[in-house]
């Protein structure tokens, strides 16, 4: 596939628009889910993973909702659900200035409408969207977020974007999830995309914040491997107890992607869309004797 040769569902050629890229660092032109989404990224400092595609095929959203991601980088997430979900009014928290601009420059190449780039630090994000004209909905029916997480004793990349996007203080983890717990309407999800070293402390937060019901999915890179990044995604207000979901097996023996992981990295599929709508009592305690 050439550059910015977008596909449809179908297969048709889609013609990109032109985005606004002078005065931004050099990029690279790639595409998501399998040709559906065209797409740029910086040729130095962060490259996009595939957590935030994987992280996105987890959110339940459903058309007509209000949806917002933290750390949206070059809006992999984003992009990628808005692709299986339309109807959404979306917004991206991006704090550096370069890499928000790209985001906008991708939305426009993928002529996405319905959603907006903020410009900031998430920390800031509830006043700033509480401080907006009277009437404006601060609240949010999912977030998603794949927080900073390299350790501040680690040593810093030469890219400062990379180093930026990565590296979490003392307390990030925290702050990230209760700020993003702030911003939900209740009973409204927040997803996560996590190495498992920090999923002892993100279960923690949120059972302090009051997100609840939480569903783990560990993400394997070959079977009979231990899961280094998870996904985590609760329910603001949910009252039942934490559960394993089977998690995904991302490779073959051979290096290609499994058919599961094709469907949903390729096919844009969601992940387990049924569990999260599923009613989940809570557990009800022995009677005492």
């Amino acid at each position: 596939m050439q550059p910015y040769e977008r596909r449809s569902r179908g297969g048709q050629a889609v013609l990109p628009a032109n985005p606004p890229l002078s005065g931004l660092p050099e990029t690279t032109n790639g595409t998501l889910l399998g040709g559906q989404i065209a797409y740029h990224q910086f040729r130095q400092g962060y490259r996009t993973g595939l957590e935030p595609v994987l992280m996105a095929a987890l959110v339940p959203a459903r058309p007509g909702e209000r949806v917002l991601e933290a750390g949206c980088g070059a809006g992999a997430g984003l992009l990628c659900l808005t692709a299986r979900i339309h109807g959404l009014t979306a917004t991206g928290v991006e704090l550096d200035p370069e890499t928000a601009a790209l985001v906008r420059a991708n939305l426009i190449l993928n002529e996405r409408t319905g959603v907006e780039i903020v410009h900031g630090d998430i920390s800031d994000a509830p006043a700033m969207f509480r401080n907006r004209a009277p009437g404006f909905e601060h609240r949010f029916d999912h977030v998603f977020a794949n927080p900073p997480w390299h350790r501040v004793d680690t040593t810093p990349s030469p890219e400062s974007k990379r180093d930026r996007a990565r590296r979490a203080g003392k307390d990030t983890c925290q702050k990230w999830i209760a700020t993003l717990a702030s911003l939900l309407r209740q009973k409204g999800s927040l997803t996560l995309a996590l190495p498992t070293s920090r999923l002892a402390e993100a279960l923690a937060v949120c059972e302090r914040v009051r997100i609840g019901s939480t569903e783990i999915v560990p993400l394997w890179a070959h079977r009979e491997e231990e899961a280094r990044i998870i996904l985590v995604r609760g329910r603001l207000g949910g009252n039942a107890g934490s559960r394993i979901l089977p998690g995904l097996v991302l490779h073959q023996p051979n290096g290609s992607f499994t058919p599961e992981a094709e469907a949903i990295l390729r096919a844009g599929h969601p992940l387990f869309p049924n569990a999260f709508r599923k009613a989940c009592p809570a557990p009800v305690p022995p009677p005492l004797t």
